[in-house]
């Protein structure tokens, strides 16, 4: 069987095809989720593991270092295999299966992932204003808005209720994001009046931003994932931004900006809800403070040879 990367119908097919999975990923699910990890991150890591079931015809954990590195090698080799990022998802799915099965990390050999030291995209102020006159709805508006305005990932703008915004203090309660942690967002006066439009002329009982879809109750479900990642790339290709532009690029831009403003960057790691101050300082490396404005030597050179002509 080759290596091919579909969708989560690997965990079907291995459940039933394979002997034991299905209890191994219940196990799988339990731990991951003792240890503070999402579902997504669950999803993630047991798709991976499926693949590898699926493509020796037994549990992972009944291999060999020597079967998993000719796995991995050709994860690496194929033209048709996804990027470094799925290679790095596989490596970490096996490391947390092995811990899930009490099983030490080099029982199969697992390669360490050295972390890539990868500076973020940022958006220019223009960019981000270019974004929102391209919006049409007002629905669009207000996303860019929350996303860039409030620096929210993508899981926390879609997890916003009703109840989290507090418009007369002007701010949004985000509440139980990554690490588990709350914190308050100070809401742009520009925004509030933005939400208040929407929210008049949207039949909303939960959630700020719901989807087409019903849940099992006949509710309105949230705003899904890829909508939400739909609406910005969408609106940047008609905006004409050609940078590489996700929904975290709208957070990275709010830091960027925040320390540009002057903001100290205690503040801007508190904002964001950084654990660790290192993780926030890689934004000093693209922010362009007035102190240490960098510029390029051809502007220099065309000034000299313009002052010599005259």
């Amino acid at each position: 069987m080759s290596i091919v990367v579909r969708s989560n119908k690997f965990l079907n097919c291995a459940c039933s095809e394979i002997a034991g999975f299905s209890s191994l990923l219940q196990r799988f699910e339990r731990n991951i989720s003792i240890l503070g990890r999402s579902k997504r991150t669950f999803d993630n890591y047991a798709r991976h593991v499926a693949v590898m079931a699926l493509h020796f015809g037994c549990l992972p954990t009944e291999l060999d270092p020597e079967q998993v590195k000719d796995y991995l090698f050709e994860l690496q080799q194929r033209s048709v295999t996804p990027s470094q990022s799925y290679f790095k998802h596989t490596v970490y799915g096996l490391r947390f299966l092995l811990k899930t099965e009490g099983l030490p990390y080099d029982y199969l050999h697992l390669p360490s992932i050295p972390k890539e030291k990868k500076l973020p995209v940022i958006l220019s102020r223009e960019e981000i204003w270019r974004m929102l006159q391209t919006s049409k709805l007002l629905k669009h508006r207000v996303l860019i808005g929350l996303l860039y305005g409030c620096e929210l990932r993508c899981m926390e703008v879609r997890n916003i209720e009703l109840k989290h915004l507090d418009l007369d203090r002007k701010l949004l309660h985000v509440v139980q994001s990554k690490g588990k942690k709350d914190r308050y967002i100070p809401l742009s006066d520009h925004l509030i009046r933005g939400l208040k439009t929407y929210i008049s002329a949207e039949n909303l009982s939960t959630f700020l931003f719901t989807g087409n879809t019903k849940d099992s109750k006949g509710f309105d479900s949230r705003y899904s994932q890829r909508g939400v990642q739909w609406v910005i790339k969408s609106i940047c290709k008609k905006a004409g931004i050609h940078k590489d532009v996700h929904t975290h690029t709208l957070r990275h831009s709010y830091a960027t900006h925040l320390l540009e403003d002057g903001a100290n960057i205690l503040l801007v790691q508190r904002l964001l809800g950084h654990s660790n101050i290192e993780i926030t300082m890689v934004y000093l490396h693209v922010c362009q403070l007035e102190n240490q404005h960098l510029h390029s030597p051809l502007d220099t050179v065309f000034a000299l040879c313009r002052a010599s002509v005259k």
